[in-house]
């Protein structure tokens, strides 16, 4: 019979994801594990192929640079739900890639899925993307300089509606 470990996955989300409320919605059985950062990364917003997305802005992903680091939360999840995560990632559009990456934790090195994006233009983000990310980053305790460095992101300033307002429903 199969054991616990084939069950169950680890992510490591850097973006929207943080945010336990933001990932619950496609993904009910993620539970935070822990937080954590990937090395010789860094984090930028972009649209795949320069297309605006939902967010109206730049969406978080991660690009390779040495001596950078990108800290996010580790999820444990069902692999039931790797079909809705990867969904909510766009994969099958081939806007994001899934990416195995060596996460530094307190529990020491993790193997976790994240992704990354496929053929990504750098633009700001929007106002409500940002807030997303840094209440995720907060919820989930990332240490309180990355979290300035995160909230010192410039935006693009767009004020209509975002997919936060389904979350902020959740919250409420």
């Amino acid at each position: 019979m199969s054991n616990n470990n084939t069950k169950h996955f680890l992510y490591f989300a850097y973006g929207s994801n943080l945010l336990k409320e933001r990932l619950q919605l496609n993904n009910p059985s993620a539970e935070f594990y822990c937080k954590g950062r990937i090395k010789d990364y860094t984090l930028n917003f972009g649209n795949w192929k320069g297309v605006e997305s939902s967010w109206h802005g730049g969406a978080a992903t991660i690009t390779e640079s040495l001596g950078d680091d990108v800290w996010g939360a580790v999820w444990k999840m069902n692999k039931s739900d790797l079909q809705s995560l990867d969904k909510q990632e766009c994969v099958e559009m081939g806007m994001y890639r899934p990416l195995e990456v060596t996460v530094e934790t307190e529990k020491g090195e993790l193997s976790c899925r994240t992704y990354k994006m496929n053929e990504c233009v750098v633009t700001d983000t929007s106002p409500q993307y940002k807030q997303v990310v840094c209440l995720g980053a907060k919820q989930n305790n990332l240490p309180v300089e990355y979290i300035k460095k995160l909230e010192a992101i410039e935006t693009n300033n767009y004020s209509g509606p975002t997919p936060l307002n389904q979350i902020e429903d959740v919250m409420k």
